[in-house]
């Protein structure tokens, strides 16, 4: 079972084709200068309270990064390191666990440095520190400045990564239809949930109770403090939107200069995410189709006549692997994500009328993070345990039912899946949730940058509003870009990175509600 609702590895390399377009946006009249810099900031009051001095205090032991598994060992000019943070915060003093940690140096020198910059690029369950080099990119005007620093949260990766089922109990798992027509599919996709929530309890142990955002909010104050910085400076992306709204919300007087991109609707609970997503994608896919001379009603009917024939027929492949209707939906997704991946998915829908799946399975592949050996990552593992921690709402099979109707009115494509996800997602879970939705407000805070992308389709764009406003009067300012895709910074918009490279480079805050066209 896959939720369509991160930031992955793929996407982010879809992302990563940064173009050189322009935009165009408002006369900046009333843009401004935010009157405290970085390098001059008062002393921070507000700490990581009650932690004992062994972490606090603690001397990061900085060293060449090494590779694994799952990525090569990045260039010298990168360095990596363990930070010990608490297992449980209400228990400072009890055990510990480490984090991974990556940085560059900022590349101007100490005169020109700001301070660190954290990244957390989304999921959750995205690892910050095999995707921070690739990334590199996109932000080296921001590098000259910053100390360019990501991290794997807890639970995530080479920081106490969680594994909840073996290679080949995934590919297994890949034949249950997530959106089950009968009353013995349906028993399977809930006995699928079950068993997969019991293999995360047996790999995580007591952290399973331990991985919520909350959580990671609080280790980004202690990693703040450790790195030696007044105040935290942040580029948060997808999930890493909630993550910083929500310590933004723990620790308003730590704010400095954060950036919030691709932004999750922090107003919504399970059920309003899922159908927040579900336009999301509905609209991106009519983008799509519009783009190819089709009319969007009849193009998306095209494709659910495509799913339903696959779902009585699994179409074959060249590996010999069968493309279920799941998987054949998983590889729509992803080339959704960035409008570069288009063209892909033309090829892959023509190859799958014509009864060949292969190209479908690649993207789905893909997005699954399963590589051509046959091996899995364990991003959607860890994404599964964060967001199941947060979750507090968890509608019952029969309350999905009934909420069907609803999803299918919102997408004929993507409908019937997000709706039996909202059941099937963390279904018969092991721990409880801890929140219907998050709470960001931040009173006190310096202003923070809230940037929307109207064509986003795994997080709408509606939600950008929504969170500039939660965060609060002065503090929520929000930059729409009229463009395609998940996130706009690095997407091809001069406009928009020129005015995210102001706010962080100069401190400059843009007129909320700027717009830059596409």
């Amino acid at each position: 079972m896959t939720r369509f609702a991160r930031w992955t590895a793929a996407a982010a390399a879809a992302l990563l084709v940064a173009g050189c377009g322009s935009g165009s946006s408002g006369d900046g009249k009333d843009e401004g200068k935010n009157s405290d810099t970085p390098s001059a900031a008062a002393p921070s009051s507000g700490t990581a309270s009650g932690l004992p001095a062994s972490l606090t205090s603690q001397k990061l032991d900085w060293g060449r990064c090494k590779g694994t598994s799952d990525s090569p060992a990045p260039g010298s000019g990168w360095q990596c390191a363990t930070l010990k943070v608490p297992l449980d915060y209400a228990k400072p003093e009890g055990g510990t666990i480490g984090l991974a940690l990556i940085r560059s140096k900022a590349t101007g020198g100490q005169s020109k440095r700001i301070g660190s910059l954290l990244f957390n690029f989304g999921g959750p369950g995205g690892s910050g520190v095999s995707t921070m080099p690739a990334y590199e990119s996109v932000v080296g005007q921001l590098h000259e400045r910053y100390d360019l620093v990501s991290w794997d949260p807890r639970g995530v990766a080479a920081s106490e990564g969680v594994r909840c089922r073996s290679d080949k109990a995934i590919q297994t798992a890949e034949s249950v239809d997530a959106t089950p027509d009968d009353a013995a599919e349906e028993a399977a996709y809930f006995k699928d949930a079950t068993d997969f929530g019991k293999g995360c309890e047996k790999a995580a142990g007591k952290l399973l109770s331990h991985v919520s955002t909350t959580d990671t909010a609080r280790d980004m104050d202690l990693m703040r403090q450790v790195l030696g910085d007044q105040k935290m400076h942040y580029f948060g992306i997808s999930y890493g939107t909630e993550l910083g709204g929500v310590y933004a919300h723990l620790f308003p007087k730590n704010v400095g200069r954060l950036v919030l991109d691709a932004v999750v609707d922090p107003s919504a609970d399970t059920v309003g995410h899922a159908k927040n997503q579900t336009l999301g994608f509905q609209r991106a896919l009519d983008d799509y189709l519009k783009s190819t001379g089709q009319d969007p009603k009849q193009g998306s009917q095209k494709i659910v006549d495509l799913l339903n024939r696959i779902d009585t027929k699994p179409l074959p492949t060249t590996s010999g692997r069968k493309l279920t209707q799941t998987l054949a939906l998983t590889g729509i997704v992803l080339p959704l994500y960035s409008k570069e991946g288009w063209p892909r998915l033309t090829s892959a829908l023509k190859a799958a009328e014509d009864g060949d799946g292969s190209e479908l399975l690649d993207l789905a592949d893909g997005y699954n993070d399963r590589d051509s050996s046959g091996h899995y990552g364990t991003t959607t593992h860890s994404q599964r345990v964060i967001s199941c921690l947060d979750d507090k709402q968890r509608p019952t099979p029969a309350e999905t039912k009934k909420l069907l109707p609803e999803f299918e009115k919102i997408s004929p494509v993507f409908g019937d899946f997000m709706g039996w996800d909202t059941a099937g997602w963390c279904h018969d879970w092991p721990v409880v949730g801890q929140y219907d939705n998050p709470e960001v407000s931040a009173p006190g805070a310096e202003p923070v940058l809230v940037v929307g992308n109207t064509g986003d389709p795994a997080t709408p764009y509606e939600g950008a509003r929504k969170m500039a406003d939660e965060l609060g009067k002065g503090v929520g300012v929000e930059l729409t870009w009229k463009g395609e895709g998940h996130g706009a910074y690095g997407s091809g918009s001069d406009c928009v990175d020129s005015t995210v490279n102001s706010y962080l480079l100069e401190g400059t805050v843009p007129k909320d509600g700027k717009v830059c066209a596409s």
